[in-house]
Order: C-alpha cells, then sequence, then structure tokens
C-alpha cells in the first residue's frame, strides 16, 4: 500500500463529503437565516427594529426612522468527524466504498449543523399546547395567529419542523393531504420531501427535543434564527504507518443563534400514539 495519496483523490474525496453534506446532510440549514465566511469565533446578525413613516412639509426634511438595530451575537464551534481506513488502495479504486466513507462524515456533520439550530430554536419562549394532546390542527392555527399577531411576514419563508409522529398526524389531516389544499407537487426543501400548507413550508426533523412522551416542534420565519459558518465542511487525510491505516477528519466550524423571539412559536404535543 502506497504512504501517500494522489491530489486528485483527495481533492475528489473532499468534493463527495461536500456534495453529500449538502444534498443529505442537514435539512433545516436552507430554512434558516445563513452567513458563510465569518472570520473569527463570532459574528453578528442584526435585529432590526419597525421603522414609522410619517409626512414632512414642502421643502421640508425627510423623516428619519430612527430604526433600532440591536445585534445577536452567535459564537462558532469547531467540530469533527473522522475515520480510520485500512485498505486505502481498495477504497481508491471502488468509488462506491469512497462515497459510503464520505456520506457517514458528511451525516454526523450535518447532523451537528441541525443539532446547533434545533438548540437555538429550543431558546424561544412563545408556545402554544401543554403536551396533553397531538399536533392538531387548532394548535398549528394558534401558533399561525401568534405569528400573524407579531406581523411576522407571510412571505414564503415560513417553516415548521415536526417530528416522525407528528408528520404522521399530518397526513391524517385532510387539509395538508388533500391536492385541493396543497396542490400536487411536492417540492424537495435540501434533498427531502416537503409540503407547503397555510403558507407553510413544513419539514420532517427526527431530532427535535423529546422528553418521555412530550415531543416541541417549531413554527418559525427563516429570519429569526441565524447560522454562521466559518468553515465549510473541510476533509484532511493522512497517513499513519505505525497503524499501518490513513485516517479521513472531516471538520466544521458553525454556531447558531436565536435573533428573534417574536418569529418562533414553540409547538408542545404528545408524541403518544395516534388517537
Amino acid at each position: 500500500m502506497s504512504v501517500s495519496i494522489d491530489n486528485v483523490f483527495v481533492k475528489q474525496f473532499e468534493a463527495d463529503v461536500h456534495l453529500a453534506y449538502q444534498q443529505m446532510g442537514t435539512k433545516l440549514r436552507g430554512t434558516i437565516r445563513s452567513k458563510s465566511g465569518v472570520v473569527g469565533a463570532s459574528t453578528t446578525f442584526q435585529k432590526v427594529g419597525r421603522g414609522i413613516a410619517s409626512t414632512k412639509s414642502r421643502h421640508g426634511i425627510v423623516p428619519v426612522m430612527n430604526l433600532n438595530h440591536e445585534p445577536v451575537e452567535c459564537l462558532l464551534q469547531d467540530y469533527y468527524a473522522g475515520d480510520w481506513v485500512d485498505s486505502m488502495d481498495e477504497l481508491k479504486t471502488n468509488i462506491d466504498e469512497r462515497r459510503v466513507v464520505a456520506s457517514a462524515g458528511a451525516y454526523a456533520l450535518g447532523r451537528k449543523t441541525d443539532e446547533l439550530i434545533v438548540e437555538a430554536m429550543n431558546t424561544t419562549t412563545a408556545s402554544v399546547g401543554d403536551y396533553s394532546t397531538g399536533l392538531t390542527k387548532e394548535l398549528i392555527l394558534s401558533a399561525v395567529e401568534i405569528l400573524n399577531t407579531n406581523d411576522v411576514p407571510d412571505d414564503g419563508r415560513r417553516f415548521a419542523v415536526v417530528g416522525v409522529h407528528q408528520w404522521n398526524e399530518l397526513l391524517s389531516m385532510d387539509e395538508f393531504v388533500s391536492a385541493d389544499y396543497v396542490g400536487s407537487n411536492t417540492p424537495l426543501l435540501n434533498g427531502f420531501e416537503n409540503r407547503k400548507w397555510l403558507g407553510i413550508n413544513w419539514v420532517l426533523y427526527n431530532g427535535l427535543p423529546v422528553s418521555e412522551t412530550n415531543r416541541d416542534c417549531f413554527i418559525y420565519h427563516a429570519t429569526s434564527i441565524g447560522h454562521a459558518c466559518g468553515q465549510e465542511v473541510k476533509t484532511d487525510i493522512s497517513w499513519h504507518g505505525e497503524r499501518a491505516a490513513h485516517f479521513i477528519s472531516n471538520s466544521m466550524s458553525q454556531g447558531a443563534v436565536l435573533i428573534d423571539g417574536d418569529g418562533i412559536v414553540r409547538i408542545k404535543c404528545s408524541d403518544g400514539d395516534i388517537a
């Protein structure tokens, strides 16, 4: 076995990891406000207040809105996912095996990205429900009412992330499955199927907070959560003679933060059997 790796192979392997991360690794990154190329250990997202329009006299000075800018800091942390590969010769000649290892690293980093986003969502204080029922239309409408009361834009960028059990409950609602309400197309979001109902993009995600039979779901506007990336997925491959193996290390630097609590609502659902 060669103790060095061809540079072309390294670049191809890293490209496979990056592609797998973008297509299958993360479900939630594309649903929120994201900033790439961050330099340093943190960055800030601007939370802008409401402006007020007023009149002016002829030849008078245009009134200033004096918007309130409230910076929200987002801390970045480094994350790694690595694995040993003893038979690099086989890996170099077997494209399927290379993609298996690349995808495994991308999935791990993608899950970590979504974990960071959910942790940020979980800091919200607005909520509906009390865990006594499953996901019902009444709970959904109550959450939407809060967003509407807070003047959250209904501009196609509202999202809802629900668990597996809640997704099944949605599928039992005629309004959610009937083409008369949601249309005949089921568009893909980050490589995953989603549905649009009530002006909300519904996403199935299995990593939401759960305690025994209590599950937290969220409805939010994309701008209410911030995700920052200092380093996209990067791959390093090194030979270790004492182990007679190559070590494949995937890494990234990311963080997430709640920007505007008015733009997100927690839905407290029972994760028990559907009645």
